[in-house]
């Protein structure tokens, strides 16, 4: 049972640790099954559409997560910086 417990907490932070990733593959993933199940692309279309939109998302949350370390590690060093003995 602590194996559950423990799969469930991985799965939840993995989702929450970054929401923006999360939300933008729901978008498409929903926004894909609409436009395909309604007839407006075919399923070939919808499946590129899928992975063109995914691999999008990926690339901005890894871009947005390099920019914010990228931020930390500037602010880190501009307060070790500015100290004057």
């Amino acid at each position: 049972m602590n194996f559950l417990h423990d799969a469930a907490g991985a799965l939840v932070k993995m989702f929450v640790g970054d929401a923006w990733l999360s939300v933008g593959v729901l978008i498409i993933v929903s926004l894909t099954g609409l436009v395909t199940e309604s007839g407006v692309v075919p399923p070939l279309v919808g499946g590129a559409i899928l992975f063109l939109g995914c691999i999008v998302v990926l690339v901005v949350s890894v871009v947005r997560a390099d920019r914010r370390l990228r931020n930390r590690r500037r602010g880190s060093t501009e307060n070790r910086t500015s100290i004057v003995p």
